[in-house]
């Protein structure tokens, strides 16, 4: 099992080889923008926007101030920004999250806090480069 939980991959894990797995360690600080094929781990500080076409998540000790575009996300740790996820974003206990959130599905353990807007249910987002661009869907 991976930092990031269990994953579908092929028989050789040909996914994690391609896409490749990314860590940012605690002590480590970051300026400027992060465009990920695969998963991405922020333990450290990210001053700058990150767009992954996988799952980023910001552990305990993670801070970002920018926006955060992903396929799926765990926040645990603090952001300052935009949160926009295309499937399911988790708030965890510890998270604090300043700014609003556009996802399709959210978790929010007890504990966690968020300060900002939500639009929840049909939406749909394309994660082109690090030009992400969010469409509402009309659901009737």
């Amino acid at each position: 099992m991976s930092v990031f939980g269990s994953r579908n991959k092929g028989t050789n894990g040909e996914a994690a080889q391609q896409a490749g797995i990314n860590i940012i360690g605690l002590g480590t600080t970051i300026e400027g923008n992060i465009d990920a094929q695969g998963d991405i781990r922020i333990d450290g500080k990210i001053v700058g926007n990150i767009v992954s076409k996988s799952k980023v998540v910001i552990g305990p000790t993670g801070f970002v101030e920018g926006n955060i575009i992903a396929r799926n996300a765990e926040i645990a740790g603090e952001t300052v920004g935009k949160v926009n996820v295309e499937e399911l974003l988790t708030l965890k206990n510890t998270a604090n999250v300043n700014g609003d959130i556009t996802t399709s599905k959210l978790m929010v353990e007890t504990g966690a806090n968020f300060s900002g807007t939500c639009q929840m249910g049909a939406v749909v987002k394309e994660l082109n480069g690090g030009n992400a661009e969010t469409k509402v869907a009309n659901v009737r």
